[in-house]
Order: C-alpha cells, then structure tokens, then sequence
C-alpha cells in the first residue's frame, strides 16, 4: 500500500522552521506533493533539497517567492514533466506530472480567481488545459491520481458558509461547475468515498482566526481515475497538523 500526503505549505523556507521536516520524518509517506513552495531550488538549504530517503523536484515560478510545486518520492519516477507546455500555464510552476509507470501523479497548485476578471478566467481556462491533459493520459490506458490545492470548493458541504460566499471565487459556480465535469468524465473525489459529514476543511483564513473556530473551505482534493477506486484505502485531511494556513490531505491507496 502507497501513502500520498498533499500540503499547501504556504513557503516551503517557512515551513520547515514550523517543523516540516520533522512532519516528514513522522508520517513516512511514499510522496509528498506540495504546493506553494514560494522558491527556487537555489534557495532552498541541503535540509529540503537532499532528505534523506527521498528523490526532490521542483517546479518554480519565475516570478521570485511566488506559487510553485514541489514532490518528495521515495520511488524515483520514469519522467517528471514540468508544466502542460503552455508558456502562460508553465511560467508561474504550478505542474509537475509524475509517471511512476503503473500510474501517473499530478500535483497542482491551481491558480487563485480573486484578483480580478482576468485571473477568473486564467483560472478557469487552467481548468480546462488541465482536464483535457488528464483526460488524454487515460484514454491512453493510463491510471491517474491528480492531487494539490483546487482553489475552489466543490460543494456546499465543502465550506463553512456557502450562502455568504457563493459570489466569492473559489465557490463560484462556474469555478464548481468545473469540478462537476471532471467528476462526470470519470474522476472520483477520494475523500467523500470515505466521508460524506461535513465540517471537514483544508483551508482556514489567517487574518480572522478562522481555524481557532474551523470556519474553513475544502480547497485541496485528491481525485484518481475510476480504474483506481477499487484500489482506494483511505482518504483523510490532517486537519490539526499546523504549518500553514492549508492543512495535509492524505490518500492511501493500494498501488
């Protein structure tokens, strides 16, 4: 059985003075797959680039201290391509596509819609950049696990107050009508195979303490490919480890 974590961490240099190497040592997972690392590999001590166990890649922003991904993996992968090939997705590091050969990894950190008009719609045509990319790699025959930061909430259930919130991005409905397509192309949402209550969040905002009263979004998802749900073990958010304003989602998986 394989053990997957996902984690926004908000700054990769911050969180490990938060104690995130010693979250890896902990929780031995066979990859970590994170968002937001806010760096390029050059800026990051020998502690994060060379843990001891693991293989590390990374895919900047070129823009300095912004978005980015990270995967740590015990198993070293066939390939690791960085981006989608699309120099307007690529640039700001929020893709790496991880083929192990019985499966392929997508860690995401999908783009943010607030700032303006124009981010709505860069983030909703990553959306569809994306769904295609995945959809093509299972026509090919290919398993697929797609994880990292959604930046939208799905359903009601997956926030703290929709009503207050349904003309805020990440819980607009043509943001959740996405996720509603890739649920209808196939994908499944790990976490709701082995959760359907509310109450469970990834995301909390800081400036309001948000947390201290889990007023909070479900923003970071694990989904596989239904060839993959028979395979499923568990599925869980790690919602009181601290680090940063998102917490770890977890997918166990028999792969």
């Amino acid at each position: 059985m394989a053990k997957l974590i996902s984690w926004n961490v908000n700054g990769l240099r911050a969180a490990e003075k938060k104690g995130f190497l010693d979250f890896i040592a902990r929780e031995q997972a066979d990859i970590f797959c994170l968002q937001e690392v806010k760096a390029i590999e050059g800026q990051l001590p020998p502690t994060l680039r060379e843990v001891p166990g693991y293989k590390f890649y990374i895919h900047s922003a070129e823009r300095k201290g912004y978005s980015g991904t990270a995967i740590y993996t015990r198993n070293e992968p066939l390939s690791v391509t960085h981006g989608f090939g699309v120099p307007g997705f690529d640039n700001e590091g929020r893709t790496q596509i991880a083929d192990f050969g019985n499966f392929v990894l997508y860690n995401i950190y999908y783009p943010n819609g607030t700032a303006n008009g124009d981010r709505l719609k860069f983030k909703l045509d990553f959306y569809e950049v994306f769904h295609r990319h995945a959809l093509d790699q299972v026509a090919s025959g290919k398993s697929v696990i797609v994880c990292g930061d959604f930046n939208t909430a799905h359903k009601e259930i997956d926030l703290a107050r929709p009503k207050e919130n349904a003309t805020v991005s990440g819980f607009l409905p043509e943001e959740r009508a996405f996720l509603d397509r890739l649920v209808a192309s196939g994908f499944v949402d790990t976490f709701r195979q082995f959760e359907t209550g509310g109450g469970f969040y990834s995301w909390w905002d800081m400036k309001s303490r948000a947390r201290d009263r889990n007023v909070g979004w479900r923003l970071d998802y694990f989904f596989v490919s239904p060839d993959l749900v028979p395979k499923l073990k568990g599925a869980s958010l790690m919602m009181d480890q601290m680090g940063s304003d998102h917490c770890p989602v977890v997918l166990e998986i028999d792969i």
